[in-house]
């Protein structure tokens, strides 16, 4: 009988170990990270960290939704370097529509296992400009009858002095090689550096710039389903069947890198530090506009060492606030001062050293802040001044220069009251009781005084 109790539960159990066997899989994770706005130092360690994390939780797919104009050059090689390094295959998608991924974001989606454009979208225009100086060398404008560029030979040199042909030789061969590695168009990857040539999606997939063009995120993980790719030597099939998508949201670490990355900020914290510190150093003792002068200006530092800048204009700006704030010092009719708002604002503008779109100190912000630092100059940094010059109000110190009235006739000692108390004081000359004196020295707790001009006896 128990035998007989016992057959059916062995008859489920072996049940349920079936099931288990035949059931499917734990579905795939799908990482999903989003980059708008230029490619930043910001925006390169949300997408180092992500990708690691990926590889970590072995997820089967990183996908990359892309809005970019462009960035920074050592941002993106960066990137470029984690994508080519990872162990997850990284699919970059230029999403949503009316997106584009320009300069930068040409390079990265070129680097990338899978590349994938919404409908609408576009990319190109690689040509580096972070090295090329505002104002700097132009290509000629093509001239009435001449070749259109794209009957242009790639290897013909680019126009501009030889810094510039530099870049752009070492960026044509740079995307040159990630098409090559990606099986991708190689002469008009080329073209996009030299010519800054641009293509919408639907012409990127016909000349093979890109793998696909996907409507949405679904319509990707659907056409990337099955796709074999090649990693490392070896080669993986992509399985996104009813896949688990995980989307990556920029921590707080990011987002301070991206805003301290911003060209406005920086600027903006590289003043705040140098004034803070200028009016620490001319009222010492305030020590809260020391610290965070400090602070600021290391912020700053830290922006600014990743950005392309113009040391002339950083000179100029340093110059112009030295000017403005010697105005409190040293009057001269507002020649200085004056001279110091044209070199601040001339710096301002030279500042960051590019054309990239996005890294740039809009005029919107130079002439506010240029406004208020020279109303600072005057009149803050000439309030301090005017402070530290006036006479010790407390303290021992106080007593020199103090008057009093002598309380008794005296030879040489004798008493006085000063600020209200009896002082014991030395004179070089007889006093009478009544007569004004001021305090010209202090030994302990004994005065030295001299008679008051206004003091007149026969």
């Amino acid at each position: 009988m128990t035998k007989l109790l016992r057959f059916p539960s062995c008859l489920a159990l072996a049940a349920c170990l079936i099931l288990g066997l035949a059931a499917p899989a734990s579905a795939a994770m799908v990482r999903v990270l989003t980059v708008q706005g230029a490619i930043s130092p910001g925006s390169a360690d949300y997408l180092l960290r992500g990708i690691d994390k990926a590889i970590d939780e072995q997820a089967h797919l990183i996908v990359i939704e892309m809005d970019t104009p462009g960035g920074l050059d050592t941002a993106m090689r960066d990137i470029i370097k984690a994508i080519l390094a990872s162990k997850v295959p990284v699919a970059t998608y230029v999403s949503p529509r009316g997106a584009r991924a320009a300069s930068a974001g040409t390079y990265i989606l070129y680097a990338s296992h899978i590349a994938a454009m919404a409908p609408a979208t576009n990319l190109g225009a690689a040509t580096p400009v972070e090295l090329v100086p505002a104002g700097g060398d132009k290509p000629a404008p093509d001239k009435p009858g001449a070749a259109p560029p794209e009957a242009a030979k790639p290897a013909d040199a680019p126009p501009g002095d030889a810094k510039m042909r530099k870049a752009v030789h070492d960026a044509a061969a740079y995307i040159r090689g990630l098409a090559e590695l990606r099986e991708r168009n190689v002469e008009w990857a080329e073209r996009a550096v030299r010519e800054a040539v641009s293509l919408p999606a639907s012409e990127a997939l016909e000349l093979k710039v890109i793998d696909m063009v996907a409507t949405d995120l679904d319509d990707l993980l659907r056409q990337v389903n099955g796709r074999v790719i090649k990693m490392n030597g070896e080669t993986v099939t992509l399985d996104t069947t009813n896949a688990v998508i995980e989307r990556v949201q920029p921590d707080w670490r990011s987002r301070l890198l991206a805003v301290i990355g911003d060209p406005g900020i920086a600027y903006i914290l590289m003043l705040l530090g140098i004034y803070g510190l200028i009016y620490e150093f001319s009222n010492p003792g305030m020590l809260f506009p020391g610290v965070v002068g400090g602070i600021c200006l290391l912020l700053a530092m830290f922006a600014l060492q990743v950005m392309p800048i113009n040391y002339v204009g950083l000179a100029l700006i340093i110059l112009g606030i030295v000017m403005m704030v010697s105005e409190a010092f040293i009057p001269s009719f507002g020649a200085l001062g004056v001279g110091g708002i044209i070199a601040f604002v001339i710096g301002s503008v030279m500042l960051i050293d590019t054309e990239v779109p996005g890294y740039g100190i809009p005029w919107a912000l130079i002439v506010p802040v240029a406004v208020t630092s020279g109303l600072f100059s005057f009149f803050v940094v000439g309030m301090a001044v005017k402070a530290r010059a006036r006479p010790v109000a407390t303290g021992a110190e106080q007593m020199i220069g103090a008057s009093g009235e002598i309380l008794e006739d005296m030879e040489h000692e004798g008493w006085a009251r000063i600020h209200g108390e009896q002082w014991q004081v030395r004179s070089k000359e007889p006093l009478r009781r009544g007569d004004r004196v001021r305090v010209r020295a202090r030994q302990d707790l004994t005065l030295d005084v001299e008679t008051e001009k206004e003091n007149d006896h026969v």
